[in-house]
């Protein structure tokens, strides 16, 4: 795969920042780094371990509060599909939670299924303890305040807010979360990311101020590359196409992180990648090829020793296939 720079943008600052693949330790983006699913079970201490060792800057996972109010990290609240067993997380303390099963079909790949030795569900803070310094986006799964406040204190505790993201894709949750710490950087719920396209085709949106920090979204093409075409009719290949024109848009993505917001998107190969001056991103033939680059969260600490943070603009360096 060929590469090149292809955009720069520099806080006041002057702090640098280094961008490199980002990868999920669930079972989706095993594949965010390496090409093929099946390192390690989702959201397993393990994946997290692997997929820091392999290089990733920023660790994605999803959240849920058991009966004795631990957060534990998993994707599903109703543990059926992972275990095997039809009960939902919070009717059970933490030590009674079931093991993951020795194999878990990859959800974004026919035929395919991930599987590792690490089967035990983990705690949110085991991941804060094993990764200090690792970036974390957190997936606030359901609308409990309890696990809102359970979130926001283990951030607290382990001092985290400047390398913390939290929110989800509902806008109730996400107010939850400013509210309870507004000192955790949010992320955009939908209705947002739609008030946002609104405030952008209308010409408002440099007068409306915004106190999200990451904007992040799946490219709307990726969808006709997880189902059966023929599945799907006319009118949802439209809303499809639709969508993809009205919110693969350079100059809104220029327009945010002109203001210091972090733009990232799911692309057609489940890499999470940002962008700040995507010169070449309005080609669909770009769009189609880019990978490989990550939020810009994590600080070139481990050459000058200083902390990442999350709230400086970076230089970012995107790469991009010929």
């Amino acid at each position: 795969m060929g590469s090149k720079h292809v955009c720069s943008l520099h806080h006041s600052s002057r702090q640098c920042w280094i961008l490199n693949p980002l990868s999920e330790a669930r079972d989706r983006t095993c594949n965010f780094m390496v090409p093929g699913a099946g390192e390690n079970l989702e959201n397993t201490m393990a994946a997290f371990q692997h997929a820091v060792t392999i290089g990733t800057d920023m660790l994605e996972l999803d959240c849920h509060i058991t009966k004795d109010e631990q957060v534990v990290v998993s994707h599903d609240e109703n543990l059926k599909r992972s275990t095997g067993v039809n009960v939902n997380i919070s009717d059970l303390k933490y030590c009674e939670l079931p093991p993951y099963l020795g194999k878990l079909d990859v959800s974004f790949q026919k035929a395919c299924q991930c599987e590792g030795k690490d089967n035990r569900i983990p705690l949110l803070k085991e991941v804060f303890e094993a990764f200090p310094n690792t970036p974390i986006n957190i997936d606030i799964k359901v609308n409990n305040n309890l696990l809102i406040k359970k979130v926001s204190e283990l951030v607290k505790q382990y001092r985290r807010e400047h390398i913390t993201v939290w929110g989800n894709a509902s806008y109730e949750i996400v107010e939850k979360c400013y509210k309870e710490n507004s000192d955790i950087p949010i992320l955009f719920s939908l209705q947002r990311v739609l008030l946002i396209l609104g405030l952008f085709f209308t010409g408002l949106l440099p007068f409306v101020p915004i106190r999200e920090q990451f904007f992040e979204i799946p490219m709307p093409s990726i969808i006709l590359k997880l189902k059966e075409p023929h599945t799907m009719s006319r009118s949802q290949k439209f809303l499809i196409w639709l969508s993809d024109i009205l919110l693969m848009r350079k100059a809104l993505f220029d327009h945010l992180t002109a203001r210091g917001i972090q733009v990232s998107f799911w692309n057609d190969a489940f890499y999470f990648f940002c962008l700040a001056e995507p010169a070449s991103y309005s080609s669909p033939q770009a769009r189609g090829r880019i990978r490989a680059i990550a939020a810009g969260l994590h600080h070139s600490h481990s050459n000058t020793g200083s902390e990442p943070h999350l709230r400086s603009t970076p230089q970012l360096t995107a790469t991009l296939d010929p």
